[in-house]
C-alpha cells in the first residue's frame, strides 16, 4: 500500500475534534487552508519542527481556521503564508463586513470561538492577517513570532493587514512577548462594528518596521498596553496608506475607549503621531517614552506627540490622565489637549516643534486656521477635535516643556479657551 502524502496525513490528524494531536515533522505544502471541525474542544495540536507552507495554488480562509471551538491550543509550529506568490492586492472591506469574512490567506482565523491558546508559533510571508480571533473569548497569545507579513491595497500601499487583530467583541486576551517585525499594516490591534472588546492585555510585545499603526485598541474597555517596544512605526514610507490619510501612531485608539490604561511603553522613531488617544476617555498614559531621534525632514508624516480627539459619538474626550511621560522630539507641539477633567501633569517634553513653526512655514506647512498656535505650541489646550469639545475645568501642571521657542510658545489656548477656565500652574518652559 502506498503511504499517503504529507498533506494527506496532516489533514487527517486535523480531523480529530479532540485530544492531542502531533503533527509530523518537516515542511508540509497545503494546497487548501485546513479547517478544524466545527466545535472542536478540548484540542492540542502540537508541531515536531513542523512547518505548513502554502502552495503556490493555495486557496482557503486561513492556513488553520476553527468555528465555535472551545479550549484549542497551537503551539510549537510555524506557517510559512507563501506572500510573494499569494499575495493580490486588496483594499479594506467595507464597513458592514467583519474582516474575518473579507480576507482570505490568513495565518490563523478562530471565529466564536472560547479559550484559544496560541503559543511559540512562528508566522512569515502570510498575505492577511497572521492571527485573526473573530467574536472570541479567552484568547492567550504568547511567544508569537510574524516576520514580512500583510499585503497592500490596489493603489499601492498597505491596507491594515500583517499582524494580530482581535475583533467584533473579544473578551478576555491577552497578546505577550511577541515580536513582529517588517509589517505592513498593523501590529496588533482591537477593532469592532458593535460590540466593544474588553478586558485585555497588550503587553511586552516588540514591534519594529510597521506601515501603520504598531498598537491600536479600537472600541474596547478596560484594555492595558503595557511595557511595548515599538521601533520604526510609519516605514518604509512607502507603505503609509495615503489613500485613507492614515497618519501611522505607535499607539493609536479608536472608537469608544475607556477604563484603559497606556503605561509603559517606549515608542522609538515613530513617522507619525506618538499617542493617538481618539475616543480615549476616563482612562490613563503614563510613564510612556517616545523618541525622535532625527530632524523634521526625516518625518514627512511626523505630527503631535500625544493628541486627543472626538470622533466617536458615543464619548466624550474627559477624565484622562496624562502624566509622567517623557517625549523627545516632535515635529510639531506636544500634547493636544480637548474636553473636560483631564489632568497633564509631570510629562517631560523636549525638543519639541522640530519643524519651527511657523517661522519655517513655507517648508512645512504650519498653517491651521482652526486652531491657530496649535502647530508650534508645547501643550496646546483646544476648542474641537472631531466634535466641538472646548478645554475646560483641566489640570495642566508641573510639566517641563523644552524646544523651539517655548519659552513664549509653552502653553497654547484656542480661540475661545480661556487660561481662566483651567488650572495652569509650576511648568517650566525653555526654548532649546
Amino acid at each position: 500500500m502506498l503511504a499517503c502524502s504529507p498533506q494527506r496525513r496532516v489533514r487527517e490528524l486535523l480531523s480529530a475534534k479532540t485530544g492531542t494531536v502531533r503533527l509530523p515533522g518537516g515542511t508540509i505544502l497545503l494546497d487548501a487552508g485546513i479547517a478544524l471541525p466545527d466545535g472542536a474542544h478540548d484540542l492540542t495540536i502540537n508541531g515536531n519542527s513542523t512547518t505548513l507552507r502554502a502552495s503556490d495554488s493555495f486557496h482557503g480562509a486561513a492556513v488553520l481556521s476553527c468555528h465555535n471551538c472551545r479550549r484549542i491550543a497551537i503551539r510549537g509550529l510555524s506557517i510559512d503564508g507563501n506572500r510573494s506568490r499569494l499575495e493580490r492586492p486588496i483594499g479594506l472591506p467595507p464597513s458592514g463586513q467583519t474582516f474575518a469574512s473579507f480576507y482570505s490567506n490568513n495565518g490563523l482565523l478562530f471565529t466564536d470561538s472560547t479559550e484559544v491558546t496560541i503559543e511559540n508559533v512562528v508566522f512569515r510571508e502570510i498575505p492577511s492577517f497572521a492571527i485573526l480571533v473573530s467574536g472570541a473569548h479567552g484568547v492567550y497569545i504568547d511567544h508569537v513570532t510574524i516576520a514580512d507579513s500583510g499585503s497592500n491595497s490596489p493603489g499601492g500601499h498597505n491596507n491594515t493587514t500583517g499582524g494580530i487583530l482581535l475583533e467584533e467583541g473579544a473578551t478576555g486576551f491577552d497578546i505577550r512577548h511577541c515580536a513582529l517585525h517588517s509589517i505592513r499594516g498593523n501590529g496588533i490591534w482591537t477593532h469592532s462594528r458593535q460590540a466593544r472588546n474588553a478586558d485585555g492585555a497588550i503587553a511586552g510585545n516588540t514591534i519594529q518596521e510597521v506601515g501603520r499603526d504598531a498598537i491600536q485598541v479600537g472600541h474596547a474597555t478596560r484594555v492595558q498596553v503595557a511595557g511595548n517596544h515599538g521601533l520604526r512605526i510609519g516605514y518604509p514610507v512607502s507603505e503609509i496608506d495615503v489613500e485613507s490619510l492614515a497618519t501611522p501612531v505607535g499607539i493609536d485608539t479608536a472608537g469608544n475607549v475607556d477604563a484603559s490604561v497606556y503605561e509603559g511603553n517606549r515608542l522609538e522613531e515613530v513617522n507619525g503621531k506618538c499617542i493617538d488617544l481618539d475616543g480615549f476617555h476616563d482612562g490613563a498614559v503614563r510613564y510612556n517614552i517616545c523618541i525622535n531621534r532625527s530632524q523634521a525632514e526625516d518625518y514627512p508624516w511626523g505630527q503631535f506627540g500625544i493628541v486627543m480627539n472626538n470622533s466617536n459619538p458615543q464619548m466624550e474626550s474627559r477624565n484622562v490622565v496624562i502624566e509622567d511621560n517623557s517625549m523627545l522630539g516632535a515635529k510639531f507641539g506636544g500634547i493636544f489637549v480637548i474636553g473636560s477633567g483631564n489632568i497633564v501633569r509631570g510629562n517631560r517634553l523636549d525638543r519639541i516643534n522640530l519643524a519651527h513653526c511657523p517661522e519655517n512655514s513655507a517648508h512645512f506647512g504650519c498653517s491651521f486656521p482652526a486652531q491657530p498656535g496649535v502647530l508650534e505650541s508645547g501643550i496646546y489646550l483646544g476648542s474641537r477635535g472631531e466634535r466641538s469639545a472646548p478645554a475646560r475645568g483641566n489640570i495642566v501642571e508641573k510639566n517641563v516643556i523644552r524646544g523651539w521657542r517655548m519659552k513664549t510658545r509653552c502653553i497654547g489656548f484656542a480661540p475661545g479657551v480661556r487660561a481662566a477656565d483651567n488650572t495652569i500652574r509650576a511648568n517650566e518652559c525653555s526654548d532649546e
